[in-house]
């Protein structure tokens, strides 16, 4: 286990980071393992190969702001991996880190993450080639192997540091310990993807249906408390049952705190209410998909660049 840091600095992690991450892991696992494949075997195929198609390894830059002793780490983007070197591609960072400096001018790159479960003698290489663009860069590594018995987050923050072992002053990682820092946006979008899909592994459907399914119940709740109160109203009328004025003034305060759904002017409003949410559902769905194509677009090019490099071509998405 690798030591504590003793650098005192104060790491604080956005929600945002864990989820690039763990959707950069997802999506490379799925390319290189695609469900229809992943019960086929390869002919003499080591299990070497086997556990880096389960388990890939993920690259990408954590960009933030560092005020004082305290770092707090925004976002993150990819980074494109060159297996001859075991190391980053160095125009593919500097391309990125140029594109996310017109977006975001205040923050910088503080370091890289991976996935794995520890940080391995092949990291530290990576993590010093780092060091002329920040001269204490930071590595966010996040253990993607599902633990249900561990509580903590997996996700853990190294540093560097020079330590003499065997008469030998090296460079090793020490872990340092970190908060969960979020904003507004952050905290509404943790909340919908923690409802998106119930806790016990159903789906989205299944999730949708037991949705309904309260609704309908207490829509049928509702009916058959109004049904009581309707009859309990008509016996009294027919004199089955003595009058009670309260209860006649409370009916009669709730009937009118309901809209006057006959009269024009209620629909005519209803209708302009009506028509404004179906349009900010249309601009909102024209947005979503907007947004979607352009991933696509970028993952095309990206994917396209990397062939170009191959084999030489143009991209034809500029």
């Amino acid at each position: 286990m690798a030591p504590s840091s003793s650098s005192g600095l104060t790491f604080k992690l956005h929600p945002l980071v864990m989820l690039n991450i763990s959707d950069h892991f997802t999506r490379v696992k799925t390319q290189l393992n695609p469900p229809a494949a992943s019960c086929a075997t390869g002919n003499g195929s080591s299990n070497a190969d086997a556990t880096v198609l389960q388990n890939p390894r993920v690259y990408g830059c954590v960009i933030g702001l560092q005020r004082g002793r305290t770092v707090e780490i925004f976002n993150s983007f990819e980074l494109l991996f060159d297996p001859t070197t075991d190391t980053l591609d160095r125009s593919f960072l500097e391309k990125k880190q140029e594109l996310y400096k017109k977006v975001f001018p205040d923050f910088y790159v503080l370091g890289w993450y991976s996935t794995g479960s520890d940080a391995t003698e092949s990291d530290m290489h990576i993590h010093k080639a780092l060091m002329d663009i920040n001269e204490s860069p930071v590595y966010v590594l996040l253990n993607p192997a599902i633990n249900h018995a561990q509580k903590d987050l997996p996700v853990t923050i190294y540093e560097s540091e020079f330590h003499v072992i065997d008469g030998v002053p090296q460079s090793i990682f020490v872990h340092t310990s970190y908060t969960i820092e979020t904003v507004e946006a952050e905290r509404i979008s943790v909340d919908h993807v923690a409802h998106l899909k119930p806790s016990d592994g159903g789906s989205a459907a299944t999730q949708l249906a037991a949705h309904l399914t309260g609704i309908h119940s207490a829509i049928k709740m509702l009916n058959s408390r109004i049904r009581v109160l309707y009859q309990y109203i008509v016996a009294m009328q027919k004199g089955d049952i003595p009058c009670d004025n309260a209860l006649f003034r409370q009916v009669s305060s709730l009937l009118r705190s309901l809209p006057a759904a006959e009269s024009e002017k209620f629909h005519e409003n209803f209708l302009m209410e009506y028509n404004d949410k179906l349009l900010m559902s249309y601009l909102a769905m024209i947005t979503n998909c907007t947004s979607n194509m352009n991933e696509v677009v970028d993952k095309f090019n990206t994917a396209y660049d990397k062939h170009s490099r191959r084999g030489g071509g143009r991209n034809v998405f500029m």
